[in-house]
Formats: C-alpha cells, sequence, structure tokens
C-alpha cells in the first residue's frame, strides 16, 4: 500500500500556498507569433513551480468542473490521511447511498455495490482513474454525516484557499451548480500538486483499474455490478483513464477529466519535463467532438508552453550578509523574503548570474525581515529576476560610541 506524506510536510506544502506561491504573475508574450487559438471557452496555462500564468482565454469565466470536482474530493481525503485520521487500507463497506445502482443516470462508475468490501485506496483510485460518481460519494460519506455537509467541507476549504469563485453542492461533478473558473482551477491544481505530490505517481497516471474483484466480494462470489439503468454486468470491469494523453504526451501524469452537458468537455492537464511542471486547464471544449478537441488543445497548449519558457531554479549564491551601521553587530545574515524560483523564456538564463544590490548605509535599530536589498539574476540580455532580500535577525542599537564613531565613519564616506 503506498505510504502519505506525514502531516507536517502536508502543513508546509499548505503553508507555501499562501506564503511561497506568487498570485498569477504574468509574463510577457510580445515577441510569441505562435500563441495558440482555441475553440474551448476557457483555458490557462500555469508554471506549477511559480504560480506565472502563461496563457489564458477567459480565465475568469465561470463554468461547472464536472468530474474535475473530484480533485478536492480527493484531497480533503488525503488530508485526513496525512493528518492520520484514517488509514489508506481500512476496510469500507460501501454504504448503500454509494451503491452504483443509485447513482444518476449516465454517471461514470467505479461499480461499488452492497456486499462488497473496499478501502480508501481503492476509493481515491475509484476517483482518478474511473472517475466513479459513486466513488466521490462512498469517500464523501467516510468524512462527513451525509454529501451536503460533505459539500459544505469543500466550499469552506475552497474558501480558505482563496477560491472565491469556486463552489461545490456534491463531490463527483455531476451538478451543473458546481462552479470554478480556469484560472482558480489552475490554482487549485497548483496547491494539490505541492500538498500530494505522491498522488501522480499512485493515482493521476494509472492507466487503468479493475473492480470489482473477487477479493471485494464478502461473499467470495464472482463479482456481479449493477447499473443506475439496474443492468447486470459479471465479473470485474476495467475502464480506462480518461486522459487519454498519458502515456503520449512527453511529461503528462495527471490530472483529471470531465464532462457533463452544461460545461461540455473540461481537462486539467500537467506535466514535467526536465525540471519544468506547467498545469493547463481547459473548460468547456465542444460538445460535438469534445474529447478530440481537448485532447488536441492540451496538448498544443503544453508543447507551446514547454517551447517558449522553462522554470529556472537558482541556487543561493553562498551565505549573504551585509554590512549595518550604528548596530551592536557589524553584520547581519540576509535570506530570500520570497522563492528563488522563476519562469524565464526558454532561450534565456544560459548562463546565468547573479548579483546583488543591497541598501547602503543600512542603519540600526532594525526588526527581523527588514528589507536589506535585492539578489538579482541576470543573462547576458539583461536582468532576469530579483528576489528581495531581508535581515534574518533583528540588529539593536549599539551604544553612544558606537553611534558616534559610526557616524563619523558614515559622514567621511560621504564626503
Amino acid at each position: 500500500m503506498p505510504q502519505i506524506k506525514p502531516p507536517l510536510k502536508f502543513f508546509f506544502a499548505f503553508l507555501a500556498f499562501f506564503v511561497i506561491l506568487p498570485v498569477n504573475a504574468q509574463v510577457s508574450r510580445d515577441r510569441l507569433g505562435d500563441i495558440p487559438e482555441l475553440l474551448s471557452e476557457a483555458a490557462v496555462v500555469m508554471d506549477a513551480a511559480t504560480g506565472t500564468l502563461l496563457y489564458y482565454k477567459n480565465p475568469d469565466l465561470e463554468i461547472p468542473p464536472a468530474s474535475l470536482t473530484k480533485l478536492m474530493t480527493m484531497h480533503l481525503a488525503l488530508r485526513e490521511i496525512s493528518a492520520g485520521n484514517i488509514s489508506l487500507d481500512r476496510d469500507i463497506f460501501p454504504p448503500e447511498e454509494s451503491w452504483s445502482v443509485n447513482q444518476p443516470l449516465h454517471s461514470s462508475l467505479m461499480f461499488l455495490g452492497e456486499g462488497q468490501r473496499t478501502n480508501l485506496h481503492e476509493l481515491l483510485l475509484g476517483l482518478a482513474v474511473s472517475s466513479g460518481n459513486d466513488a466521490a460519494v462512498a469517500v464523501a460519506l467516510q468524512f462527513a454525516p451525509s454529501v451536503r455537509d460533505f459539500a459544505a467541507m469543500m466550499n469552506r476549504e475552497a474558501q480558505a484557499l482563496g477560491l472565491t469563485r469556486t463552489r461545490f453542492v456534491e463531490p463527483s461533478g455531476i451538478s451543473e451548480f458546481n462552479m470554478t473558473t480556469a484560472r482558480e482551477f489552475a490554482n487549485f491544481c497548483r496547491f494539490y500538486i505541492n500538498a500530494h505530490p505522491e498522488t501522480l505517481k499512485t493515482y493521476h497516471s494509472v492507466l487503468e483499474f479493475g473492480y470489482p474483484r473477487a477479493a471485494n466480494m464478502l461473499d467470495g462470489r464472482r463479482p456481479i455490478s449493477i447499473l443506475p439503468t439496474g443492468q447486470r454486468i459479471s465479473g470485474t470491469i476495467v475502464p480506462r483513464n480518461n486522459n487519454r494523453l498519458l502515456g503520449v504526451v512527453e511529461g503528462v501524469d495527471g490530472l483529471k477529466t470531465g464532462y457533463i452537458d452544461e460545461s461540455g468537455y473540461n481537462l486539467a492537464l500537467t506535466a514535467e519535463r526536465g525540471e519544468t511542471r506547467f498545469i493547463v486547464i481547459i473548460l468547456g471544449a465542444p460538445r460535438l467532438n469534445g474529447i478530440q478537441i481537448r485532447e488536441e488543445e492540451g496538448k498544443r497548449l503544453l508543447d507551446w508552453a514547454f517551447t517558449h519558457y522553462r522554470t529556472i531554479r537558482p541556487e543561493m549564491p553562498g551565505q549573504l550578509t551585509t554590512r549595518v551601521w550604528k548596530g551592536r553587530e557589524n553584520y547581519a545574515n540576509l535570506e530570500p523574503a520570497e522563492a528563488l524560483d522563476f519562469t524565464s523564456f526558454a532561450n534565456r538564463g544560459y548562463p546565468l548570474n547573479s548579483r546583488l544590490e543591497l541598501v547602503d548605509p543600512l542603519v540600526a535599530p532594525l526588526p527581523p525581515g527588514s528589507f536589506a536589498g535585492d539578489l538579482i539574476f541576470y543573462d547576458s540580455e539583461g536582468e532576469l529576476h530579483r528576489v528581495p532580500l531581508v535581515l534574518t535577525e533583528g540588529i539593536r542599537e549599539g551604544n553612544f560610541f558606537k553611534r558616534l564613531w559610526d557616524s563619523i565613519r558614515l559622514f567621511f564616506r560621504r564626503s
């Protein structure tokens, strides 16, 4: 059974979403001549490391997410697992409300039913691979007394993450009253990948998942599944992942597809090549040939992004210090106030250089976190990125003689 990261790691990932990850910075596209034009209603491309928005079409148009909703359902379950509140392999007997026979017509299904035993790991596969609406109900009822109560949890989490235009009424995505935007869902996917990176391999890039198996049947008989229409299917059913770009487009390892009549065809896509990962959100691909259109547009956006952009992940150039005047100490240690990673045009940063621009003079007293200058990254064409530097500790004012001596020295420095 796969291992989930400990609660502390989830906490830091959650903190990073608010503290480290910048909000929708945007790279100039003036010199790009091949910006894709899409048939889908809305789309964004985002650098997963930096949050930089590289492409957008109607990014704030509200559209039902359809089965992309299941990513929020998975996130809440994974959060409880990380907190140690539930085990991945704990026996779960699907409640009647979650049985496939009780789901709306035209539901995608994991094929849960009476007389079965499963566990949370299988339910998460049922969400990620089979896109089971029955799996979504079963997961919801593990953490809330009703589907409505679980939807309230989803909405509280969306608000906590700053997703003000994203809302849910149920956990599967079948309702047209679930709502999101391409921009907000890209931000959510970025948070999700940072909080649960193991899920890309364990769940979202799995190509097929067979259920129910004989081991899931309490009486040991051959599995029988009952559809919402009442049709009975004998044996294990093995649906394939609807993300047909997995294993086809370089680096694709997630995340989710979705469709309902009210939204059209949706896609949350991510791929990593080298040290760069991009997130693509497509909402509202047309109903006619929509599967093909969302796949073609997803691939086109990924290839466009990797052609023109990359994530640069510089390292700190050693321990940084700065001169402090009129303080008890003459020097102070510095640290970056934000992440060093940044998004660049793909042909820039070869080689990558850095220099310091420090506040001079920097005069005590100074509280911790005081701005002390910038760390600037550049190449032969010019500046690429600058990161504010701040004091790691406060510097208290020196005594009278120290202040006087430093004042005299500063006077002659300026003369």
